[in-house]
């Protein structure tokens, strides 16, 4: 298993980097990402300790985990320069938080975030036509997620990504030990949400591709 959306006490998540990471390899995942909440506020915060994480640690770990952030709540004008600062300062990976129906994310964050090239687009909620044409031209990943309120409007996602040939990812936006749910369930989600087989392999297999591009960058804990 991979997942790419993951949360540790540096934003709002139960666990330090350490424990999650050894809690995911138990849990059978062999690549993550550690994707704290992120604004202007604390970015520098966030790589700086994360990246020194998986740098001093990352070849004892037992699983592959890279350096990311998700950008949450940041005023879509904005979110072009912090994606290109976040790259710039450090992250292997850049996820935004979409706009998603259970918190109040401004409008345009979904379509900002995909012109500014990110590789996930987290929970993007009911995203629109304009914004999965796009998303698909961009090569930017949309999420399927475990996570319980972002999933409400997961078929909605599967089947936009259908119908516009966008790629999708499934991830867990863990916070807590116990969201790091185990291949069943991935898949359970997966069908839940519309999937077929044949896509719910697909979009396993897309982590994959990003995972293999990550390493290809030199980017490997």
């Amino acid at each position: 298993m991979i997942d790419l959306h993951t949360h540790t006490t540096f934003s709002d998540g139960e666990l330090i980097p350490s424990e999650l990471a050894r809690r995911a390899a138990k849990a059978g995942y062999r690549a993550m990402a550690m994707t704290d909440h992120a604004d202007f506020s604390n970015l520098d915060l966030i790589l700086t300790n994360i990246g020194r994480f998986v740098a001093e640690t990352g070849a004892f770990l037992g699983v592959t985990v890279f350096c990311g952030v998700e950008l949450t709540h940041v005023p879509p004008p904005l979110i072009p320069h912090m994606v290109a600062l976040a790259r710039q300062r450090g992250a292997a990976l850049v996820v935004v938080h979409g706009e998603t129906i259970v918190e109040p994310v401004e409008t345009g964050t979904n379509l900002a975030a995909i012109e500014a090239g990110v590789d996930i687009l987290a929970h993007p909620g009911l995203i629109t036509p304009e914004e999965a044409t796009l998303a698909a031209e961009r090569g930017v990943a949309l999420e399927i997620t475990t996570r319980a309120g972002h999933s409400l409007t997961n078929g909605h996602v599967a089947a936009m990504a259908r119908r516009f040939g966008c790629k999708l990812v499934i991830d867990n936006d863990a916070h807590a030990p116990e969201d790091l749910v185990d291949p069943d369930h991935r898949k359970k989600v997966a069908l839940g949400a519309g999937l077929s087989h044949e896509e719910y392999l697909r979009a396993e297999a897309n982590a994959q591709e990003i995972v293999s591009r990550l390493l290809c960058a030199g980017n490997r804990a």
